[in-house]
Order: C-alpha cells, then sequence, then structure tokens
C-alpha cells in the first residue's frame, strides 16, 4: 500500500511539471481530492524526491501568485454568457 502512495506522489509532481497544471486539475486528473494531492506533493514528494519538490513547488508557487487573476478571468466568463 506505501508503495502505492509513493508512486502517485511522483506521478502527480511529474504531471504538475509537465502541464503546468494546477493542485485542482491534478486533483481531477488522478481522480483524488485537493487535500490528497497537496500532501503527496508538499510533504511526501520532499521525502522522496527533493529535486522534483523544487520544481513541484516553483510551478505552485507560480500558480499561486496568479489565481487571482484566473479567479477574475472565470467571473468575467460568467457574466458575459449571462447578458
Amino acid at each position: 500500500m506505501k508503495g502505492i502512495v509513493e508512486e502517485r506522489a511522483v506521478e502527480l509532481g511529474e504531471y504538475i511539471i509537465a502541464n503546468k497544471s494546477t493542485v485542482r486539475g491534478a486533483a481531477k486528473k488522478f481522480g483524488v481530492s485537493k487535500s490528497t494531492v497537496h500532501k503527496d506533493v508538499s510533504e511526501r514528494l520532499k521525502k522522496l524526491n527533493p529535486q522534483l519538490y523544487v520544481e513541484v513547488k516553483h510551478v505552485l508557487d507560480i500558480n499561486k501568485a496568479q489565481r487571482h487573476i484566473r479567479g477574475g478571468m472565470a467571473t468575467r466568463r460568467k457574466y458575459r454568457h449571462d447578458v
């Protein structure tokens, strides 16, 4: 069982880097919760593969910095269709 969790953490990390994915996007793709993705890439991956962890952290930091922009765009799209 433990090997599966470790493999998932590495796969999630690789997916996030390859696709510049958000935590929500990765969770949807892998069929797990956002909390699981976050725990896998922030805690488990740090112990399993520190280099991959640093790369994933960089992508997630960029996503975090841009999330207010994505949220504004989503709101704009939502209300544009209603007009």
